[in-house]
């Protein structure tokens, strides 16, 4: 029932075979990947003007010139990433980059970072996204939690549909909002050319005096217009061939379009005295003014509410690989490194929803509470991202490096100051958080790798004991007439004590390994044969990824062989020194006894190895 409700709720399971048509095209990779950054223009202007107002309404005006120094640093961020781009054509992300021209911690705190960027970029998405619709119908605001649980589990089963399904759906959103924007610029800019003013004008009274401290807190809170630029870089092979090419087109077309809107929004929020309030967002304000409470004013707010959600799937997209990444790295739980049936990386999915709905519950749903620490991590890991390339420059100094130097050095610098203003002007309002959070999430991926390596040693075998290969000779006994089949997941010394227990209870023992297309299929075979030569090991191909079905097959062919006799299935399991380390590893064992354990002949049998 599960597998059926499963199956029409996400689609068939798709081969191995179809993954390279799974990539999207320039068009759907802009939906995809830049929504976030599109996104934020709803709410970018309104965070300068709520730092301004502070000094009162006459320094209002400040906003233009400030909106021109942050288009001034998203390009700035924008070349940096095309460099990175042209550097590493198949993995631009902060992580690598770090880890490779940084060392290990500072590729940490880059994936730490990452990791807050894109749980947060969900929260601020969705909570922005439900702030517009309330905005337009105020009896919707008892439900702001309910109604941003509900968008994320929307976007969870979206996405966990495949990439190329989620790249169509997005498409007509992103671009419907884009043509939204410009419209209510083109709109508000006639509006006022004939002499339009504002009825009410508000008076502000100042609560702070001008200055530059000032100044740049508006500077750094409408920084947050920047957010998701780093996306394509991180999602690079997500395009199809040629895939950097196509990601550099798509970087610049996504920093081209956000710079006009951004500019655009700020300078009409300026010459209409746009006040923010509590109750309604700065955008459904200007909105209101130019347009009225028509047809145009809710085809405008029901854009950004989808863009503003969809935006989000940024996160979708990128949240997963990364996780996969460090998964393969042994940074996060090995999980996170699988396939599911729609050839994305479902686990992932999975976590990102259950991270993004905690502070959506804990904080209410609000974006201004969200949004200062969401900003953090974006900017920490434009900062590592840009100091690596550097590093690589500078290590590699190929034709043209002095010139990708200076502006990967620039695009650092610009962003640590940025980074810096950030961190001492919010801290007290919830910056300090991440200041914590970031280091203990560097601690957490650290730990996880040492217990890998841990079990690792602990079931691997040494060099001495490889040139002995007759310990691991197995007595059998002649008086049983009884079958035994092994799972395969790895050679090591769980799987050779599993084999050692077969071979007591069976004259006829089999290896099955289940190849999913996460190990190298001749390494297994090698290893098996310089180990356990005696005994046949049977690789099944797995094109859909799933471990129950090829075995289910097999046993059941393997029965017709062997009629009238009980079959031993045999999985080996190795028991962690904590109950917690079991989180980290798979509970494929559970599984498979639910899926075999069905006939009266078949005995399912678990052999423990106790990791010291």
């Amino acid at each position: 029932m599960l597998a059926k409700i499963k199956r029409k709720l996400l689609g068939k399971a798709l081969p191995n075979s179809v993954y390279v048509h799974q990539r999207l095209s320039n068009a759907s990779g802009l939906a995809v990947l830049s929504s976030a950054a599109l996104s934020s223009v709803a709410y970018g202007t309104e965070e300068i003007l709520q730092v301004l107002i502070l000094g009162g309404t006459g320094i209002s005006t400040l906003s233009l010139p400030i909106a021109l120094a942050i288009v001034l640093l998203l390009g700035i961020v924008t070349l940096s990433y095309c460099q990175t781009l042209r550097a590493y054509p198949h993995d631009g992300g902060a992580y690598t980059v770090a880890t490779e021209n940084l060392g290990l911690y500072p590729g940490l705190v880059a994936a730490a970072a990452l990791i807050v960027d894109y749980v947060l970029n969900v929260t601020v998405s969705i909570a922005a996204g439900t702030a517009a619709l309330t905005s337009a119908v105020p009896a919707l605001q008892p439900l702001t939690v309910p109604l941003c649980l509900l968008f994320v589990l929307l976007l969870m089963l979206a996405n966990l549909r495949g990439l190329k399904e989620s790249g169509k759906l997005f498409m007509a959103p992103t671009y419907t909002f884009i043509v939204s924007i410009f419209g209510l610029i083109l709109a508000g800019l006639i509006h006022h050319s004939i002499g339009y003013s504002v009825p009410n004008y508000s008076v502000v009274p100042t609560q702070e005096s001008l200055g530059i401290f000032l100044i740049l807190r508006a500077f750094s809170a409408g920084c947050t217009a920047m957010t998701g630029v780093e996306a394509i870089s991180n999602g690079v092979t997500i395009f199809k061939a040629p895939e950097s090419k196509n990601a550099r087109l798509v970087m610049l077309t996504m920093s081209s379009i956000l710079g006009v809107m951004f500019l655009g929004i700020t300078y009409l929020a300026q010459v209409y005295h746009v006040v923010p309030n509590a109750k309604e967002t700065v955008l459904s304000i200007l909105n209101r003014d130019i347009f009225g409470s028509g047809f145009a004013y809710y085809f405008i707010q029901a854009s950004t509410l989808l863009i503003l959600i969809l935006a989000a799937n940024t996160s979708y997209s990128d949240f997963p690989r990364l996780s996969s990444l460090l998964a393969k790295d042994s940074f996060m739980p090995r999980q996170l490194s699988f396939l599911g049936d729609r050839l994305v990386f479902s686990n992932g999915i999975l976590l990102l929803s259950f991270l993004a709905s905690m502070p959506l519950i804990l904080l209410q749903g609000s974006v201004n509470s969200i949004i200062s620490l969401y900003a953090v991590g974006v900017f920490t890991s434009f900062t590592l991202s840009q100091l690596g390339m550097v590093r690589h420059w500078h290590k590699e100094r190929s034709r043209g490096w002095f010139i990708s130097a200076v502006i990967n050095g620039v695009g650092s610098v610009a962003t640590l100051v940025v980074l810096v203003t950030i961190v001492v002007s919010k801290f007290r309002a919830g910056v300090w958080v991440l200041v914590i959070g970031i280091p203990l999430i560097v601690y957490l991926c650290s730990a996880i790798h040492q217990h890998y390596r841990y079990v690792s040693k602990q079931l691997g075998f040494t060099r001495t004991e490889l040139a002995h290969r007759s310990r691991f000779s197995h007595v059998r006994r002649k008086n049983i007439i009884h079958p035994a089949i092994v799972l395969i997941d790895r050679v090591h010394r769980g799987t050779i004590s599993a084999v050692k227990y077969a071979s007591t209870i069976a004259n006829e023992v089999v290896a099955v390994h289940i190849d999913i297309g996460s190990i190298d299929r001749e390494l297994i075979n090698c290893q098996w044969q310089e180990l356990e030569g005696d005994i046949p090991l049977v690789i099944l191909d797995s094109p859909y990824r799933s471990i129950v079905s090829p075995l289910i097959d097999f046993v059941d062919e393997y029965e017709l062989k062997h009629p009238n006799a009980f079959i031993t299935i045999i999985i080996p399991s190795f028991v962690p020194r904590h109950w917690w380390e079991k989180l980290l590893h798979n509970q494929t064992t559970y599984f498979i006894d639910a899926a075999l354990n069905n006939k009266p002949n078949r005995i399912i049998t678990t052999v423990h190895y106790y990791l010291r």
